[in-house]
């Protein structure tokens, strides 16, 4: 390899690594435009908002909006592609469109990642993140490390806690449950009765029901998790920890969150 070669491989390889060292940056990004409702705020203009427009719907008149922070936030996001930007029609400010990412941002949506987004970079979510090189040293689990105690006990600890782990495990049980359905039409003829393992407020299983009349539903999870669930037709709420027992059924199913 020549020595210019050379050279430009190792400044991509520098940049590569300034890439991935900032790419927390996205996810931060991300989760600001959630917890701010930036996309239901756009949607709530028809698809298109200006800058302005978008301010004026967070500000809650108590404090004083950092229109430069929220402009570097949507800049980031429009790069991502999570947004787009147009110039306006006329001098007044550009305008920024909900893309087919940021419709899954959506709050109020049927199909919505916004809980996910919520969760997966909530504090204590990202400080096992910091213990992987710990965990390979001595082994162990790394939200065990960071927080003296598995998630499940903090969860029941914690009923915010608690309640944004549910909604998170509930809004993405809406499509794996739609894909499920399309995919598995004759698989559940068969079927007298179906445990869903870990099935939280129990969105998964209710679904099945509606759809599969015969089937006997149930909901096993520790009993802090389904504590605010709500009563669906078919399906019974039983707590038990799956690391013990399993119930006797006909077919069980656990979504796993890798």
């Amino acid at each position: 390899m020549e020595r210019r070669e050379l050279d430009e491989a190792r400044l991509q390889g520098q940049a590569e690594i300034w890439r991935y060292m900032f790419s927390f940056a996205d996810s931060m990004a991300l989760k600001s435009a959630v917890e701010l409702r930036i996309a239901d705020i756009i949607y709530s203009y028809g698809g298109t908002a200006t800058s302005s427009q978008i301010a004026s719907c967070i500000n809650d008149s108590l404090t004083s909006l950092d229109i430069t922070t929220l402009a570097h936030i949507m800049r980031l996001l429009v790069r991502r592609k999570i947004f787009t930007i147009h110039p306006p029609s006329n001098s007044g400010d550009p305008l920024y469109n909900l893309t087919h990412s940021s419709r899954w941002l959506l709050h109020d949506s049927e199909q919505t990642l916004a809980p996910m987004v919520l969760m997966q970079n909530h504090p204590w979510q990202m400080a096992p993140w910091h213990y992987f090189s710990q965990c390979v040293k001595e082994g162990g689990v790394a939200f065990k490390k960071a927080h003296g105690c598995e998630i499940w006990d903090l969860a029941s600890r914690n009923l915010d806690f608690n309640k944004l782990f549910n909604d998170s495990m509930a809004c993405t049980s809406k499509f794996v449950t739609s894909a499920i359905l399309s995919g598995y039409r004759q698989g559940f003829n068969s079927i007298g009765s179906f445990v869903d393992v870990g099935g939280g407020i129990g969105c998964f299983i209710s679904e099945i029901v509606k759809v599969y009349l015969h089937i006997k539903g149930v909901n096993f999870d520790l009993p802090h998790v389904f504590s605010t669930a709500p009563t669906y037709n078919g399906v019974s709420h039983i707590d038990g920890d799956m690391f013990h027992v399993i119930l006797n059924t006909d077919a069980i199913i656990m979504n796993v969150l890798t």
